[in-house]
């Protein structure tokens, strides 16, 4: 079985950090397909990337996903062009959080390449579902 978000947990968080939100699904947004779905589908599928993005976990764990291979595919799914620009295949919410800070000319990593980043395996590597505190 497969769990759900704890959208609860994630309420306080997302009263605080609404800005944050709604700049992430306006990312998503921006790279949507509109052959995927509706609009109103888009904005229910950025919407919950968004809120999951507030987690503690990785993404594919925040959002109740059984491993990272169904979320790659959820977002290769909707949001195709984004998903084509995770070439060297980072974890998608440091991916996210980097194209946010692209966006806004905010160059936040520790090194001018990821190749000789000290956090590299923080960004890059295995997602482990063992990982995950229990809900």
């Amino acid at each position: 079985m497969v769990p759900t978000p704890d959208w609860n947990a994630l309420a306080g968080r997302m009263e605080a950090r609404r800005d944050e939100i709604v700049d992430l699904m306006s990312l998503l947004r921006d790279h949507a397909d509109p052959a995927a779905g509706s609009a109103a589908v888009v904005d229910t599928v950025a919407w919950a990337i968004a809120c999951a993005s507030l987690g503690e976990n990785h993404l594919w764990q925040d959002l109740g996903l059984p491993s990272r291979l169904e979320l790659s595919a959820l977002i290769d799914h909707w949001f195709p062009r984004l998903a084509a620009r995770n070439t060297h295949n980072m974890k998608w919410k440091k991916f996210l959080y980097k194209q946010l800070c692209l966006r806004e000319e905010l160059l936040i990593c520790k090194a001018p390449s990821c190749g000789v980043c000290s956090d590299h395996g923080t960004c890059f590597g295995p997602e482990e579902a063992s990982a995950v505190a229990p809900h």
